[in-house]
């Protein structure tokens, strides 16, 4: 696994990181999610200091992030068993053909 030095741009500051590489896209993503949320707040509200922005950006995505539902183990192993059952069908098809 290698490792990158990226720099992300979060609310006019930038950041440099040492990330994973193939990690790389999903923090990109992750930093433009949090500037244009913090973009979003500082249209909507009479809130101008970063550190309150970013403190409102935090706590609202935190709390989208606890109302997505959660895969519980059980649907976990369910799903990975019927992986297994269709895998070993399709694999037993082309056989015989």
């Amino acid at each position: 696994m290698a490792e990158v030095s990226i720099k992300v741009l979060i609310a006019g500051r930038t950041y440099p990181l040492t990330v994973k590489q193939e990690d790389e896209q999903m923090v990109q993503d992750a930093a433009k999610m949090i500037s244009d949320k913090v973009k979003e707040m500082e249209q909507n509200y009479a809130v101008r200091d970063k550190q309150d922005l970013l403190a409102m950006t935090a706590l609202n995505l935190l709390v989208a992030q606890q109302n997505t539902p959660k895969k519980s183990p059980e649907l976990e192993k369910e799903i990975n068993q019927l992986d297994l059952f269709v895998s070993a069908y399709l694999q037993k098809q082309s056989m015989s053909f």
